[in-house]
This record gives C-alpha cells, sequence and structure tokens, in this order.
C-alpha cells in the first residue's frame, strides 16, 4: 500500500530526516509524505513520529496502487 502524509509547514531537510522510509515534497504551506506502508503497524507509527515531533497532521490517504 503506498500512502501520502499531508502536514503543516515546510519541513526541514533535517526534520524529514526523521522519515528515511518516505519522500517528501514542499507544496502550498504543507509537506507531503508519501511511500510505500508495509502495513498498519507501520501505519501508526509514522504517525505516532509526526505527533512525537509536534507536527500537524492535515490529511493521509491511501494512493492507488
Amino acid at each position: 500500500m503506498r500512502y501520502e502524509i499531508r502536514v503543516d509547514g515546510h519541513l526541514s531537510e533535517t526534520l524529514a530526516g526523521a522519515f528515511p522510509e518516505l519522500g517528501h515534497v514542499v507544496m502550498a504551506g504543507q509537506t507531503v509524505l508519501f511511500g510505500p506502508v508495509v502495513d498498519e503497524a507501520q501505519l501508526y507509527g509514522l504517525l505516532a513520529r509526526c505527533q512525537s515531533l509536534g507536527l500537524r497532521v492535515v490529511e493521509m490517504r491511501q494512493l492507488p496502487e
């Protein structure tokens, strides 16, 4: 499964480095993290990482294969 997680603001390269398994792009005041997610445990881990870094998740969605 592939997911897209949009967070508020522009992530620095250092902060984006906290998500080495995901690609990222900055657009329209948001940072979009995207990439493959193996299972729900990994997805919840990514969301927990966002929370622990103080990031505000604006949207999360599964992408078509």
